[in-house]
């Protein structure tokens, strides 16, 4: 097969790329410059898209034989992905930009401009699984190394695009991945994984937010109204959130706040107890999924962040919404977040969260 291999300049995408070549398929290495300022260099871990983690591509790319390109989609990345989390911090949401790339560009334009150039497929080195069903289909599930699994933010992904995609890393662990990487003689191999968010290198969002959003004082108040504090803008928190809250006047009981709601309009960030943060139902729209619809009522497990645990749900599709029951309460329900539905490792599909039920509220 034609495979285009993505190579971000990571270890991963680089052992990735190695394995389709030796797998004897017919590879292409594409690095995609995303970001609008390429000159700055990663710090650490931080931050990714830069000259050097193009470089590192290439220079890969040259170690495992293959030919080597770089598509500028940086324009495609600030509309979809950027802007995207701006203006969902701005509503008072949570976004998720690492699945909202994945379904915008890296198997939206990257793969449609791959098959437009005859490429049969697209391999990352994300970690995760496609297994091929006896009736044709491709089903994803979670990669064989829990602490790398990276299914969930694959969940946005159609069958349309899995019959066009190779995860090669899915049933190895991230310390046999370097080792291979050592073997090939690929300078990446002990080279940082990225973290945080990639296009915010030095990890301050509420900073890149204040610069793209401005700051919009608002009151902190209780469940009840009674304000407890200020704030400069309510981009800066997000539902569940701890730490950073700033609330001079003590809870009653001594015990943390948390948030529970954010209102964008009337500048308010609402906080509470962590037994006020407990959901048991949430509505999500926007469906996506990796195989057909649901047509019945699923028993199954979600995942509701990126790093999250599974937990137990009742889920229906009812028109274009997904209605989410919890079979136990559950806290940290983020609007604007994914909520991603399993059968086993097997990911059935995902949905933006858009409201929640609070228990609390419930019996008030």
């Amino acid at each position: 097969m034609r495979v285009l291999a993505a190579m971000s300049g990571g270890v991963d995408s680089a052992v990735a790329a190695a394995r389709m070549a030796e797998a004897g398929h017919d590879v292409v290495g594409v690095h995609l410059a995303l970001s609008r300022n390429p000159q700055s260099y990663r710090s650490g871990a931080r931050g990714c898209c830069t000259i050097e983690d193009s470089r590192d591509a290439r220079r890969a790319a040259d170690v495992i034989g293959i030919p080597f390109y770089i598509w500028d989609l940086a324009e495609r990345f600030h509309a979809d992905v950027v802007e995207d989390f701006v203006s969902e911090y701005a509503a008072g949401r949570t976004p998720n930009p690492c699945l909202r790339c994945n379904e915008k560009v890296k198997f939206s334009a990257v793969l449609e401009r791959a098959l437009a150039l005859d490429f049969d497929a697209v391999a990352t080195g994300h970690y995760a699984r496609i297994v091929d069903t006896p009736d044709g289909a491709r089903e994803l599930h979670r990669a064989v190394d829990p602490a790398k699994d990276q299914s969930y933010v694959l969940g946005v992904l159609t069958q349309q695009q899995l019959a066009h995609a190779f995860f090669p890393l899915g049933d190895t662990v991230k310390t046999e991945v370097r080792a291979e990487a050592e073997r090939l003689g690929l300078s990446v191999a002990a080279k940082p994984d990225s973290h945080d968010i990639c296009f915010i290198a030095d990890g301050n969002t509420p900073g890149f937010l204040d610069q793209h959003l401005g700051q919009a004082p608002g009151d902190i108040v209780d469940a009840q109204g009674n304000k407890l504090g200020e704030h400069k803008g309510t981009h800066g928190f997000t539902v569940g959130q701890r730490k950073g809250l700033r609330i001079g006047t003590p809870a009653a009981d001594g015990k943390p706040r948390f948030v529970l709601d954010i209102s964008p309009v009337d500048r308010t960030v609402t906080v509470g107890s962590r037994e006020e943060l407990a959901v048991s139902h949430l509505t999500a729209s926007k469906p996506r999924w990796c195989g057909p619809a649901p047509d019945s009522e699923l028993h199954v497990k979600a995942q509701l962040r990126a790093h999250g645990e599974e937990v137990a749900v009742t889920a229906r599709l009812e028109g274009e919404q997904v209605q989410v029951s919890f079979d136990e309460p559950t806290s940290a329900v983020a609007p604007g977040q994914a909520v991603v539905l399993y059968d086993g490792t097997r990911v059935i599909g995902s949905a933006t969260i858009d409201t929640v039920s609070r228990v609390a509220a419930q019996h008030a």
